[in-house]
């Protein structure tokens, strides 16, 4: 009997749910920064083996948005939840229940779709506080699986995925069994543009930061050429990114340009270019031709 279902992962920005999809998949697919809201968009990866395919879905934290791309980064996240076969909450130990973590438990209680707690970095605290998170979040909410882990180091990794197996239903063979991810090439390479970005630049500029690639061609010795834009909200945010002689704006594409020839497998020149487009993030029309839509 083959199985195969649809997995959503869920909870605020920055609990781990990138980091816990990364390591699953052996495979550097979703943008992974100690800066909240870095994912904008719900990732499919894809997990096969001879009994089971696993369709994993990253999706943005849940916020409250200050912008048209917050709204639209929640709308993402919550729609995520409607048609799946089983939804890991991710939490990380505390002294009380999140407030915003009650607001994503609240929305679930009414489904009928089975809910696992992971309680993540728990090698960065006590066992009591793990064992009072897990009290407190059991009593709040009726959840099918409680695994604590540590996404990071694997701590517990594969039970989440054997689990898994055993609560999706019996069904068809999804996508091929080679492929990992639904995403395009060029939507990977924005992100681990940005993801790079998010690592160097300072604390106000990030999130006011989107990937554009202008053109991406292959010559003749397998040499990928790519050019793209970074555009932020500022002309102060722009200077920020270019830095003094343009050395940030190189770290950003050295940095950049060996994750993509890992990814791609093949030798890359990479050239950055900065664009202001102001208020970005609350134009519509700027945000369809990024894919956010």
């Amino acid at each position: 009997m083959f199985k195969s279902g649809f997995v959503t992962i869920i909870g605020r920005p920055n609990v781990g749910k990138s980091t816990l999809i990364n390591y699953i998949m052996g495979e550097k697919l979703s943008i992974v920064s100690n800066r909240p809201q870095t994912t904008r968009n719900n990732i499919q990866t894809i997990l096969t083996t001879k009994d089971s395919q696993i369709i994993f879905v990253d999706t943005p934290g849940m916020h409250k948005p200050r912008h048209k791309l917050g709204e639209y980064m929640v709308k993402v996240a919550q729609q995520s939840t409607s048609e799946v076969d089983v939804i890991l909450f991710i939490t990380t130990p505390g002294d009380e229940i999140d407030k915003g973590d009650m607001h994503i438990l609240e929305q679930l209680k009414d489904g009928k779709i089975p809910v696992f707690l992971l309680v993540n970095k728990i090698d960065e605290n006590t066992q009591e506080r793990v064992a009072k998170t897990i009290q407190s979040y059991s009593e709040y909410f009726n959840f099918k699986e409680i695994i604590p882990i540590a996404a990071i180091k694997g701590k517990n990794v594969d039970i989440i995925t054997k689990l898994v197996a055993e609560n999706i239903p019996e069904g068809p063979l999804y996508y091929p069994e080679d492929m990992i991810t639904d995403q395009q090439e060029r939507f990977i390479i924005t992100e681990i543009i940005r993801e790079k970005a998010l690592k160097l630049l300072s604390q106000e500029v990030p999130h006011g930061i989107a990937i554009e690639i202008i053109s991406m061609k292959r010559d003749a010795r397998n040499m990928y050429h790519i050019e793209a834009n970074l555009l932020c909200e500022k002309d102060s945010h722009k200077g920020i990114i270019i830095g003094k002689g343009g050395k940030t704006l190189k770290q950003i594409s050295t940095y950049a340009r060996q994750d993509v020839m890992k990814f791609l497998g093949e030798k890359v020149n990479l050239r950055l270019w900065v664009k202001v487009k102001k208020e970005w993030r609350d134009t519509s029309s700027i945000l369809k031709e990024l894919g956010y839509k």
